[in-house]
């Protein structure tokens, strides 16, 4: 078994509102998890640190999962109790109105792989020294790119582009995209939008390709963002699948 996880507040940012989690339970299931915060008087890192908390927190008190479906299950109910949380705190510190969290996360067992997301942080399977995107962004400029009216290149600069249409702790209830996907690959990799902003797949793919340890991988691509401005807080989350036992 081999997997890491960092978070780094970047060139710019005063403060980190990312966070981040990777959790084994007694029966040797992963959840990977990555919260990216926004709002004021620190309500960005106070918002994703319960997302976080709670999801890790009931990940770990769990013995299994279970099967799929009651992953699924379990994904949404947590997913939901931490927006009721998230919800709550703002109702009862007003100065923290607005704030909220993207989340995205991965749960990997002998039999299945699960992605999940809420936002613009992302999620990744890693296979044959590629990445492949899992997850689709819930930003207004994305949803443009899908109505046909911006293209991909418009959309990457894009001055609105960080404009997000989901988020937990923006309403009472919430809805997550569920992903299934085939559990044949070398690796899972989350991360903040912090990173994809500065890096594009094939950088941030042939640092995971390197002979290095997975420390140093990350290390290197904080490093690597930060040396291109490092204009938000950077938060990765990689797991070596070929070593699970």
């Amino acid at each position: 078994m081999d997997y890491y996880y960092l978070t780094d507040p970047g060139k710019v940012r005063t403060h980190n509102e990312d966070s981040v989690i990777i959790v084994k339970n007694d029966m040797g299931e992963y959840l990977l998890a990555v919260a990216d915060g926004m709002g004021g008087h620190k309500g960005g890192e106070i918002a994703s640190s319960i997302a976080i908390s709670h999801i890790g927190k009931r990940f770990k008190e769990l013995s299994s999962i279970g099967t799929k479906e009651d992953a699924i299950s379990w994904i949404k109910a947590e997913v939901s109790e931490s927006n009721r949380l998230i919800y709550k705190y703002t109702e009862e510190n007003p100065e923290s109105a607005g704030m909220g969290t993207t989340l995205v996360l991965a749960v990997l067992t002998k039999e299945f792989l699960l992605f999940g997301n809420i936002g613009d942080s992302s999620g990744y399977v890693y296979k044959d020294k590629m990445i492949h995107k899992i997850t689709n962004d819930h930003t207004l400029v994305n949803l443009l790119v899908k109505s046909g009216e911006l293209t991909p290149e418009e959309a990457k600069d894009h001055p609105r582009k960080n404009v997000l249409m989901r988020a937990l702790g923006a309403s009472t209830k919430v809805e997550m995209d569920i992903f299934d996907v085939e559990t044949n690959i070398d690796g899972i990799f989350l991360c903040s939008d912090g990173l994809t902003n500065m890096l594009d797949n094939n950088q941030i793919a042939k640092v995971l390709s390197e002979k290095i340890s997975i420390e140093e991988k990350l290390n290197k691509l904080i490093i690597k963002s930060n040396n291109r401005g490092g204009t938000d807080n950077i938060s990765v989350a990689f797991l070596d699948k070929e070593e699970v036992k």
